[in-house]
């Protein structure tokens, strides 16, 4: 569990000075009060979530780890908080984030917690691909994680923590040498943020009770089980809001980051990730004084600092007595006379020239943006992805997961994604910058990628009705998840209603497929990733259905589908909508009060209106009422007209929703004219008929009336509910069956009454 001191940086040192020509820019800075001159300083560098960023940025980010690494080369501690590959961009992606690994390497990181996305491709790969075995490490940092365990045999899979050894910059003089400990951990819903099936054999327990078990040991005086002077620990977890919140914020609202703020004093300092936000603070400490919690946001867009003071005599062993925290913008330019940038160039050079011959391909074309959804921007002016709502991308890589496997391996009723699959959007705009290729409109291998970076498997899953029912209602996550509600993407075929403020369980409200209410005995086909049909997110209910793997991979699917159907164009018609008060069917003169909400699938597509749409037996509509739309809210308040089936659709998205319509029968009466019977002679007179057609809902009698009667047949109008019949003089006396028929129409069902008449001579 221990590793060598720190050798790379003492080729730092000869490196790395004087790189510090400009001030940098402190994203965050607290300082601890000022305490005795401390004799030892412990510089430790962070980062979090990289996700294989191999791009033009990659050197300038490394010119930054150079220069804060540079302030004390000896004394540095390069620290990783996880999700440094995986999810990664085309350039290190297609190369299995080998790129990444080998940068990490040159700038020399010393250990990590292990991320979720760490977890990809499998434990398997992890352990035997990304770290190696010992002699021939891949990954030459140590990954930690001290609440992953073996199921089989309860040890720990990766090193719960790992200590190195600082000095105070005399080599040769060991004095006043400081042992370090770094305790990682990471998320413990790792198993449903990750294909299920490529954790199996592995156990998550909670993060911070692991991690701080682990720093308690490092300082209990027993060297047996390894010791250390001061104790950092890095999580792959962190507060929920970065920018715009407080670190007392934060605590206020309980789960992991308060947990790690009242874990054991023993730990002098913690780094975050996962979460990819951006803070540098100060908090007490229990026992007495205050540490630092930092986390560098996402995508190597800063570097993150902690420098520890620490008096290496302090009574009772070394002490920390000051520290200050910030994080620093990656550098403008990249420093090329540094010789680990210059390196890093050439591993960034080379990924990117083979990622460039494959990802500059045209693939596909749009018509305009197909995006994931966003909520507002953060403090940067950075749209903000929202994963708890809908999305044209989703809904369309959905249709792609129907409909791009081929027939003879498969055929899906319906397709279903994640919104944390995906990773980036279609974009119109095209750059010509270093692909002439890539003009407007165009979609290229690397865009197409990036989309959905994973490599999953394509499975399908064979799924009742009421399964595929439990799973929607696992959209809203379980409790303590860090998102309440994670939004699936539907194929176009289906069609779900959901009402939040019904109980749990029940709130999904109805889901049609192809028109038709979901049959909750019968069994269909449903092709998702594998990471989802093996019951990632927290989708458990895809584990009840039986899982076909099609042998497809997404990434070759996505492709395929859109180079088979370019251009392709973005739909904001909602495939789920939020609606209270709507029935299942209606009856032909009922009273509707139907309220929709969130109507607007993105910010930048707004819906003005509802069209209340009757549709007539001969498939021909009528819109017989609109009602605005404001901020995705409508309540429409209706009468239904009838027809076979009513419509609210909303304009411009085309979102529909349709419900069958019942039509009633007319209840008939019948007056006689002239009244007494005695009076009809047959020769002489001409009876009159007045049928009363009423109705038992709130709709106008209209149509018409058929009288049989003699062999004749007479036709009348009804208007207000009343049709006059003139017969004509009856040839012979005796008695006459009469048939009343009112005739069908969009309003109401047809419907008969009988009666006889007696003809006097």
């Amino acid at each position: 569990m221990s590793a060598p001191s720190l050798s790379r940086r003492w080729v730092a040192a000869a490196t790395a000075s004087g790189v510090l020509a400009a001030p940098l820019a402190v994203v965050g800075l607290t300082s601890a009060p000022a305490h005795a001159a401390p004799n030892v300083e412990i510089n430790l560098v962070a980062v979090n979530d990289f996700h294989g960023r191999i791009n033009a940025n990659t050197t300038k980010w490394a010119t930054t780890v150079e220069q804060l690494t540079a302030e004390n080369p000896a004394n540095t501690l390069m620290v990783g908080a996880g999700d440094l590959i995986g999810a990664s961009e085309f350039a290190s992606a297609i190369q299995n984030d080998q790129p990444t690994i080998d940068v990490m390497n040159v700038l020399g990181l010393d250990a990590s917690a292990v991320g979720n996305h760490e977890f990809d491709k499998g434990w398997a790969d992890l352990r035997d691909r990304v770290i190696g075995p010992d002699g021939s490490r891949n990954a030459q940092w140590d990954y930690l994680a001290s609440n992953v365990t073996i199921k089989a045999t309860g040890a720990t899979a990766l090193d719960p923590f790992a200590t190195y050894t600082v000095n105070n910059g005399t080599p040769a003089d060991t004095t006043d040498d400081v042992t370090v400990g770094v305790v990682g951990g990471v998320t413990d819903e790792t198993p449903s943020l990750v294909s299920p099936a490529g954790v199996a054999e592995l156990q998550f327990s909670e993060e911070v009770a692991a991690a701080a078990k682990y720093a308690d040991i490092l300082k209990d005086g027993n060297p047996a089980n390894g010791e250390a002077d001061i104790v950092v620990a890095t999580f792959h977890s962190g507060a929920a809001v970065g920018a715009g919140s407080s670190f007392a914020a934060e605590v206020a609202k309980g789960g992991v980051f308060a947990r790690m703020a009242n874990m054991t004093g023993s730990v002098d300092a913690i780094i975050n990730g996962h979460t990819h936000q951006t803070y540098a603070w100060e908090g007490p400490k229990p026992g007495g004084g205050t540490r630092a919690y930092i986390q560098t946001g996402e995508y190597a867009a800063n570097v993150g600092q902690i420098k520890l003071a620490v008096d290496a005599g302090a009574a009772g062993g070394p002490a920390v007595t000051g520290f200050t925290v910030k994080n620093v913008a990656r550098a403008a330019e990249a420093d090329l006379t540094n010789p680990n940038v210059d390196k890093v160039k050439s591993i960034v050079d080379a990924a990117l020239a083979e990622a460039k011959v494959v990802g500059d391909k045209p693939v596909g074309a749009v018509t305009a943006d197909i995006s994931r959804a966003y909520d507002g921007v953060d403090s940067a002016g950075k749209p903000v992805e929202d994963r708890g709502s809908e999305s044209p991308l989703g809904d369309l890589v959905a249709n792609a997961l129907r409909d791009g496997i081929p027939a003879d391996i498969a055929k899906p009723d319906l397709g279903i994604t994640n919104p944390g699959g995906l990773r980036a959007d279609l974009l119109f705009k095209g750059d010509t910058t270093s692909n002439p290729a890539n003009t407007d409109g165009v979609v290229t291998y690397a865009e197409a990628n990036n989309v959905l970076p994973f490599v999953n498997n394509i499975s399908t899953v064979a799924l009742t009705g009421a399964q595929i029912r439990k799973i929607l209602e696992q959209q809203w996550q379980p409790a303590g998840s860090q998102r309440a509600f994670l939004h699936l993407g539907l194929s176009d075929n289906v069609q779900t209603t959901l009402d939040p403020s019904k109980p749990v369980g029940q709130r999904v409200t109805s889901i049609h497929v192809n028109g038709a209410p979901i049959d909750l005995a019968k069994t269909y086909s449903v092709s998702t990733f594998s990471f989802l049909a093996t019951g990632g997110d927290n989708f458990t209910a895809f584990k009840e259905g039986t899982m076909k793997d099609t042998g497809l991979v997404d990434r070759d699917l996505w492709i395929k589908y859109l180079t088979d159907r370019k251009p392709v164009s973005p739909n904001f018609a909602r495939e789920q909508i939020y609606v209270s008060g709507l029935q299942d069917t209606y009856r032909a003169g009922d009273k509707a009060t139907v309220v929709l909400e969130r109507l607007d699938m993105l910010p930048s597509f707004k819906n003005t209106r509802l069209d209340l749409v009757r549709v007539k037996k001969d498939g021909s509509t009528k819109v017989f009422g609109t009602v605005p739309v404001t901020d995705g809210k409508a309540r429409a308040v209706f009468t239904v007209r009838g027809g076979t089936e009513v419509r609210i659709v909303a304009q411009d998205s085309k979102t529909t929703l349709a419900r069958s319509v019942v039509l009633t029968k007319p209840t008939l009466s019948h007056k006689v004219f002239p009244k007494k019977a005695r009076k009809i002679k047959a020769k002489k007179t001409k009876v009159r008929i007045k049928v009363k057609a009423k109705s038992s809902v709130d709709l106008e009698t209209k149509g018409r009336v058929t009288v049989k009667v003699a062999g004749r047949k007479y036709n009348a109008k009804v208007k207000d509910g009343v049709a006059k019949v003139k017969l004509r003089k009856f040839a012979k006396p005796g008695k006459y069956k009469v048939v009343v028929k009112f005739r069908g129409n969009n309003t109401f069902l047809a419907t008969s009454e009988r009666f006889k008449l007696r003809v006097k001579r």
